[in-house]
């Protein structure tokens, strides 16, 4: 998919720098390099107002036994995923078999062993890899063209290449007993397919993910540090504007648009500060086993928690001012798991477990006797009202994957709203009442009925009515604790989400 860009003259000033600084670090990479013998000079400049990268290079081929490019990169070990949205800038017409990517190199060499993800100038997409040094390229061509985002994972000696045009969902392809050794050179490249011609590719939302060792459940202790990023509904582009070595969960977005709410592992909340973009300990009182299912009540006044209990059965829906406070108790027994509030303020609704069996449940924000809302075997949880009043939307398993339902207030009128091949957890309603978006697991990986952390996962979009195919708007490693809880702008232009990954060396 190619992209008309038209690059300030400022940058021109940085690239050539560049070229004379091949091991200086360029964003989160060491160096970069001229791929192969006597290659036309390339160069590369991360841009951190629009958070992008932008390689050129040149080089008669990635293919046969040699290769000639430009390499922008990095020095790792074990598992990582690689990801990023990559595009040609440039018209439309130009060399059919220029190259843009994700790479794997066991050295710089020009015959180095390699396996790339890559997007062709005419829309072709493959996985290519060269066994040993010098030996001829193979192929294996995705069944998808023309994909913008491009994924290269690595588990051992096992690759995985996930590509997508942006909206539609990864396109999975694998090879295994690619032996490149432990210590490589991960990185973008761009190579131009004519040794006399200069192209540029462009990388957005470019991240380097190591993901957690092991296949992790729903009991997996949740220590992976945690990206705190925002997503621009339209355009799809997403910034990391916090990032710590623990774990934060479920960001949920003040109605002021000042702040974010979100839990640690440990129990405790904090209001993130969009201004300065700082934590601060938020006052809950005697309440500190906070989990990752807490709401903003809709006129921003309350907040509700979800706090562990052992004396009471588990987790316990508390109320308390959304500038922090004591905590009230609401429910008397647990599990109760907090996900809506009325938008008049008068109901909460929750999941609970009563007698072996989650459903949704419905009590007055100031206390007093539950209602069963559903009662159909199986997990029902995620309750959420709309801003109208007249739905709650809510994800069950009782048509065997998970899947979005809604009901009326009373519970009445139970219709499924999503019915596709992937589990669908966490309904979120857009403030303007327009859209939902929601996190979905593949049903490869996960199971229906449990949400872990750690997985491959999407948000996706649809209208609130559920009517069309959900749009992508963000591929990412995390899971549990991601989006758990409503977390819109007041606007309903962005989406805050929580990602994950070990340090990145």
């Amino acid at each position: 998919m190619e992209t008309k860009f038209l690059l300030p003259a400022a940058l021109f000033v940085c690239v050539s720098f560049f070229q004379k600084a091949s091991a200086q670090k360029i964003g989160i990479f060491d160096g970069q390099t001229d791929i192969g013998k006597n290659v036309k000079t390339g160069s590369a400049t991360f841009i951190p107002q629009t958070r992008q990268y932008v390689v050129s290079g040149a080089g008669a081929n990635i293919w046969g036994d040699h290769d000639e490019f430009h390499f922008v990169w990095k020095k790792m070990k074990g598992d990582f995923i690689l990801y990023a949205k990559a595009e040609f800038a440039g018209w439309k017409g130009m060399e059919e078999h220029r190259k843009v990517g994700w790479m794997v190199r066991k050295t710089l060499d020009g015959n180095s062993p390699q396996i790339n993800a890559v997007e062709h100038g005419d829309g072709l997409t493959s996985l290519q890899f060269r066994r040993t040094a010098g030996a001829v390229t193979e192929e294996i061509k995705a069944k998808t063209d023309h994909a913008n985002i491009i994924q290269l994972e690595r588990t051992g000696n096992t690759y995985t290449m996930r590509v997508a045009r942006y909206g539609e969902p990864f396109v999975i392809e694998t090879i295994s007993n690619i032996d490149l050794g432990d210590d490589v050179y991960v990185g973008l490249f761009v190579g131009s397919h004519n040794a006399d011609v200069t192209e540029t590719g462009i990388f957005k939302d470019v991240q380097i993910t190591v993901p957690f060792k092991g296949i992790a459940d729903q009991t997996t202790q949740m220590n992976l540090g945690s990206r705190l990023e925002l997503l621009e509904v339209a355009t799809g582009n997403r910034e990391v504007i916090y990032t710590v070595p623990n774990s934060i969960q479920a960001p949920n977005w003040t109605k002021d648009g000042k702040s974010l709410i979100y839990n640690d592992s440990k129990g405790s909340m904090y209001n993130f500060d969009m201004a300065s973009r700082q934590p601060q300990l938020l006052n809950t009182g005697d309440v500190k086993s906070n989990n990752n299912d807490h709401v903003i009540s809709f006129d921003g006044k309350m907040i509700g928690l979800s706090s562990w209990v052992k004396d009471l059965g588990g987790s316990i829906v508390y109320t308390m001012p959304v500038t922090g406070g004591p905590p009230k108790q609401i429910t008397p027994k647990g599990p109760s798991y907090m996900h809506g509030w009325s938008p008049d303020g008068k109901s909460l609704v929750f999941c609970g477990d009563r007698g072996g069996e989650f459903d949704v449940y419905k009590i007055p924000a100031s206390g007093g006797k539950e209602i069963r809302l559903t009662t159909t075997k199986g997990l029902d949880d995620g309750p959420e009202y709309t801003p109208d009043g007249k739905y709650i939307y809510f994800n069950s398993v009782r048509s065997g994957l998970m899947q979005i339902w809604r009901m009326k207030p009373d519970g009445s009128g139970q219709e499924q709203v999503t019915s596709d091949d992937f589990n669908n957890w966490f309904a979120h309603i857009s403030p303007d009442g327009k859209s939902m978006v929601f996190l979905s697991f593949l049903k490869t990986e996960v199971e229906p009925g449990i949400h872990p952390p750690y997985k491959h996962v999407y948000i996706r979009m649809l209208p609130i009515s559920g009517q069309g195919t959900p749009k992508v708007l963000a591929y990412f490693y995390g899971g549990q604790g991601s989006i758990n809880t409503p977390s819109w702008s007041p606007d309903s232009k962005r989406i805050a989400f929580i990602s994950n990954s070990n340090p990145i060396p």
